[in-house]
């Protein structure tokens, strides 16, 4: 952690110059998951050429790399520097979430840059943002990514703990927020639908959440205006879902986050592998 902290520290062009590096030493060198990134966009984007589709796989590759700069430098950007490189188009459809005191539920995507739109999140409501977050299995990375998602104000809590905590925060706490286009395993309970021209498996977290708290949620959009600068915008998928309006909320919020990736196809993980299993034929 204590390496991590110290190259935070270096100017972010500096990190730039350094992932970038990175990048070509995976792209170009060890092919890291190049086939499963073509595979991907071919069965996402069966209409594009073999050219276009490898076009989009080197971007996302290269941007994935400024992501890991900015990641590493979101642990010493100040607040005035985060506002600065993230900005929030309609903070008001959030702020009207919020205005009863009850807390809003916020579903992200693994699109653009998850991890500065938490911490701007953490600096425009001052603090009492609750993040669900799988533990990785560096000790010394996931300690310091909780440091970085700590830092104004923000209280990363892992996922196995999440609805407890939800639960004996939800007093507290004006936002809860998830990355919410991970797979589920196998053998768990999930909702399927078309995402991205697939059968897509997605987590019953958000609408059980949402469910418990009588929460708004919200998905928050984002799109690169610049290296290292970003837009963010609120869309509000639903005032206040019920347990049995799950589908509902996750058929939404998947049509909404395919929104962004179609949009800016480069800004997604196109080397993660999100269809692990195909749907059963029952489902």
């Amino acid at each position: 952690m204590r390496f991590l902290l110290c190259l935070s520290k270096l100017p972010l062009g500096v990190l730039y110059a350094v992932t970038w590096a990175v990048y070509v030493v995976l792209y170009y060198g060890v092919r890291f998951r190049r086939p499963l990134a073509m595979d991907n966009l071919r069965r996402v984007f069966p209409d594009r050429s073999e050219a276009e589709r490898a076009a989009i796989s080197q971007a996302s590759y290269r941007h994935a790399g400024e992501l890991l700069a900015e990641v590493i430098k979101g642990a010493d950007l100040s607040a005035a520097e985060l506002q600065a490189r993230v900005h929030f188009e309609n903070p008001e459809v959030l702020d009207a979430c919020l205005a009863d005191g009850r807390p809003a539920l916020l579903l992200a995507s693994h699109h653009c840059n998850w991890e500065w739109l938490l911490a701007a999140c953490c600096v425009r409501l001052g603090g009492g943002v609750g993040a669900v977050y799988k533990p990785i299995r560096s000790m010394a990375a996931d300690r310091f990514l909780h440091y970085a998602r700590s830092r104004f104000g923000g209280h990363p809590i892992p996922a196995a703990d999440f609805f407890v905590e939800a639960m004996r925060r939800r007093k507290t706490t004006k936002v809860f927020a998830m990355v919410a286009d991970q797979t589920p395993k196998h053998n768990e309970p999930k909702y399927w639908t078309r995402f991205l021209n697939q059968d897509t498996a997605f987590f019953l977290g958000p609408e059980k959440i949402a469910g418990l708290l009588k929460a708004p949620v919200v998905y928050v959009a984002m799109r690169r205006v610049a290296r290292g600068r970003y837009v963010a915008r609120f869309e509000l998928l639903t005032e206040s879902p019920l347990p049995k309006d799950g589908s509902m909320l996750l058929e939404r919020y998947a049509q909404a986050a395919e929104r962004s990736v179609l949009e800016s196809p480069a800004d997604w993980l196109w080397m993660y592998r999100k269809w692990k299993y195909p749907r059963p034929a029952y489902d």
